[in-house]
């Protein structure tokens, strides 16, 4: 049996397919038929599907994708999960943070966790030794901020920042890119440095498309699927807890 884990993001949509737990591939698509062609493409495995959505109706995108609704779980903050919420208003918590702590717990499941996702926002949640939820915090990412600049100002320039800026700009543009990206960078780690304070004895994993800016160092983690990994623990859990 494999489980099709299908993330529907804000920009594109991710399709994990695991094997006993194992990530077997993983392909990104722009648009749902696409999607569906990848799904489509496997008729003689059985499967069992999950599906996460930040924005769009997960219900909806499954009928779409013709899946097979028997096997199909939406991703929900009160269904099943691996670990327990004790964050104050579950239902505003986002599927994408529910999913990368689950994968966090799955990974080092006795370990205090700090799960950062760098994304259009960044996240950071915690999640105990126990496998609590606690939540965390919640802010601009790195091209969130730059935008900020440049839609909240009159004269500053849209800037994209693809490779690693030097520390002193030398331009307006520069200037930008500099405070923008190390700005970014120290946040993150002056965030980790705190909870370490608070926590002691603490793994830092780190996801979302700019976790790509770090390097794994000491207890910290660069695992760019951790939300697909995730969503195959939930599905997992779900389909062990109908038998």
């Amino acid at each position: 049996m494999k489980n099709y884990c299908i993330d529907v993001g804000n920009t594109f949509t991710k399709l994990g397919v695991f094997e006993a737990g194992e990530l077997r591939s993983v392909k990104s698509v722009d648009n749902l038929k696409s999607l569906k062609s990848l799904i489509n493409g496997d008729l003689d495995v059985a499967k069992n599907y999950i599906v996460s959505s930040v924005g769009a109706d997960s219900l909806q995108i499954s009928k779409e994708l013709e899946l097979d609704l028997s096997r199909l779980h939406h991703l929900k903050w009160n269904m099943p999960l691996p670990i327990k919420l004790e964050y104050e208003t579950p239902n505003t918590l986002g599927a994408d943070r529910i999913a990368s702590a689950c994968g966090a717990k799955k990974l080092f499941p006795d370990s205090n966790l700090l799960v950062i996702d760098a994304g259009t926002c960044i996240t950071y949640d915690f999640i105990d030794s126990q496998g609590s939820f606690w939540g965390g915090g919640i802010s601009p990412g790195l091209s969130l901020r730059a935008k900020a600049l440049h839609n909240f100002t009159s004269r500053l320039p849209m800037v994209e920042i693809s490779s690693e800026p030097k520390l002193v700009g030398t331009s307006t543009k520069t200037a930008i890119e500099s405070g923008v990206f190390n700005g970014f960078k120290a946040e993150i780690k002056g965030i980790i440095s705190e909870y370490r304070k608070k926590f002691g004895d603490l793994k830092i994993i780190l996801c979302g498309g700019d976790s790509k800016w770090f390097d794994p160092d000491r207890d910290i983690f660069v695992i760019p699927e951790l939300v697909l990994i995730g969503l195959d623990s939930i599905l997992t859990y779900n389909v062990n807890q109908k038998k």
